[in-house]
């Protein structure tokens, strides 16, 4: 698998999975009916910078890191993670978790939050393995479609 920086071209090869997983209303806070070009605006914000991960020149991840925070605080990192549902349990998000980890730190953060994990979200797992723990619950924060309603993590972890 290659992991690179996203083209403005990727964006139709990211866009299915985009609105697949966002649509499910499972582990997105944003709105299961963001329409193509608001997710595209949300998700290749000029700010960000974006990664895909290919494999055999199929774009089948992504991934965006930005800075949470802006002035004196600009130092910790955010960012979001997409694996196509297809791809799941093949250690691509692991993969792409730690190459952005990694392209964080070289970037000069300091630390990466996330701001509101599903903790229903099978990746509470993964994030914890590498390191996140979890700050604190906003409790019934999310109204999950199968659960019912369920917190909201914000989880951390230094660089």
């Amino acid at each position: 698998m290659l992991i690179r920086e996203a083209r403005p071209d990727d964006w139709p090869r990211i866009w299915p999975f985009w609105h697949r997983i966002v649509a499910a209303g499972e582990t997105y806070t944003w709105d299961p009916g963001t329409s193509e070009e608001d997710a595209r605006a949300l998700w290749m914000s000029p700010a960000k910078r974006v990664y895909v991960v290919e494999d055999d020149g199929t774009v089948v991840a992504s991934a965006y890191l930005t800075p949470n925070y802006g002035g004196p605080a600009a130092d910790i990192a955010n960012a979001g993670f997409m694996v196509d549902p297809d791809r799941a349990g093949r250690g691509t998000g692991r993969l792409l978790a730690e190459h952005v980890l990694a392209a964080a730190r070289d970037a000069g953060y300091r630390g990466m939050v996330f701001n509101a994990v599903v903790e229903t979200n099978p990746a509470v797992k993964l994030w914890s393995s590498l390191g996140f723990t979890v700050l604190g619950t906003v409790p019934d924060a999310f109204d999950h479609p199968r659960h019912g309603r369920v917190g909201l993590h914000i989880m951390y972890r230094p660089l």
